[in-house]
């Protein structure tokens, strides 16, 4: 296709896949006396797809709205293929957008939808109406293009929603919490689509969620927000597993928390009267408190806990059916401890279990001031 016929401000060269096609420098935003964002930093490669995870008023939907040019941020920088974006209005910026609980797509029809996302973008008719087709096809909406939004399903009207937020071909797809008003069977779904369509495409994807096996499931990279800052950055499996602080251990899926004090010799913790092999105590100085952390899925019972060292005697005080496991909750005097056990006939309420922590899966924290 000719040059001429793209639209001037879409023009760009082709990303590098070793350079970072999103960069977010320091970025800073305040209302009133409230500091939203505190000097957040990070970087996306080209295709990549960032899931952004924290607490409410953590700060997600405002660093949206600031790469998206919607809001601005007030210091930093914001660089885009190379270009400073940081203080350019929406309009201007090689993004698409597509927001929580937005309500049913725009338009008499769905294919007038997908045109009307294209207006005022300087795409000749000839290529807009070439564009509407392609993505009807790509979204598989094709036998829906004369009906009216409303009267889509819910799966086809967010499929309709994503298809404006990506008609312009953007470098770059903000996405904010889109999946939440959706339910868990039809949310699975639509993320299994979104995210074969975000890799088919290409698209640069910075997702805001606070559905936690949606973040882990879709993304590249996760990113924890908290108080307006990024605290830990890394694969699915890296922040899941090796969490930065207690914060994100706490935050991102179940587990159980305790305190200890490191001991001697080196790679030990006792907790609740329970000496405790721990590798993460090991460069710890002796004495010091930590927040200890272990999820429930490494909490060894039975015959697997006899090998270990550190072993102890629990008991059973509850018993809770998860689907493909049993969740039990145990007791060792002061201690604490849930365990996931396979969907198989579990102990009985009561009972005393042999239990371990394997050196390698319980986590230690010095604590935050």
């Amino acid at each position: 296709m000719p040059r001429s016929e793209h639209p001037p401000a879409l023009d760009r060269v082709i990303a590098d896949p070793a350079l970072p096609s999103l960069v977010v420098d320091q970025v800073s935003k305040q209302f009133g006396e409230t500091r939203v964002l505190d000097r957040t930093s990070f970087t996306a490669l080209p295709g990549e797809l960032l899931a952004l995870v924290g607490p409410s008023g953590c700060g997600k939907s405002v660093l949206l709205r600031a790469l998206a040019g919607l809001d601005p941020a007030d210091s930093g920088r914001i660089a885009q293929d190379g270009q400073d974006v940081t203080f350019r209005p929406a309009a201007s910026r090689d993004a698409g957008w597509l927001i929580q609980r937005q309500g049913t797509p725009p338009g008499e029809t769905v294919s007038g939808s997908l045109d009307q996302a294209l207006r005022g973008r300087a795409w000749p008719r000839p290529r807009r109406q070439q564009r509407v087709q392609e993505l009807l096809s790509l979204l598989q909406l094709a036998e829906e293009a004369a009906r009216a939004p409303a009267q889509l399903s819910a799966g086809q009207a967010q499929r309709l929603a994503l298809g404006r937020a990506l008609a312009a071909e953007p470098g770059l797809l903000l996405l904010d919490d889109p999946l939440s008003a959706q339910d868990a069977p039809l949310r699975r779904l639509l993320r299994q689509e979104l995210r074969a369509l975000q890799r088919r495409l290409g698209t640069t994807t910075i997702l805001a969620t606070q559905d936690q096996e949606m973040a882990l499931a879709m993304a590249d990279r996760v990113l924890v927000m908290a108080r307006g800052r990024i605290v830990q950055d890394g694969t699915p499996e890296a922040v899941y597993r090796m969490p930065a602080s207690a914060f994100v251990a706490g935050f991102l899926g179940r587990g159980s928390h305790f305190d200890g004090v490191v001991e001697a010799p080196p790679g030990m913790v006792l907790a609740a009267g329970h000496l405790l092999p721990c590798r993460a105590a090991r460069p710890l100085l002796f004495g010091t408190p930590v927040q200890c952390f272990v999820r429930p899925e490494d909490v060894r019972i039975g015959q697997a806990a006899l090998a270990l060292p550190g072993r102890f005697q629990a008991v059973v005080a509850q018993v809770e059916f998860r689907g493909p496991a049993w969740r039990l909750f145990l007791e060792a005097g002061r201690l604490r401890l849930e365990a996931d056990v396979p969907s198989v006939a579990p102990p009985a309420p009561g009972e005393v279990l042999c239990v371990a922590l394997p050196a390698d899966r319980l986590l230690a924290f010095p604590f935050e001031p």
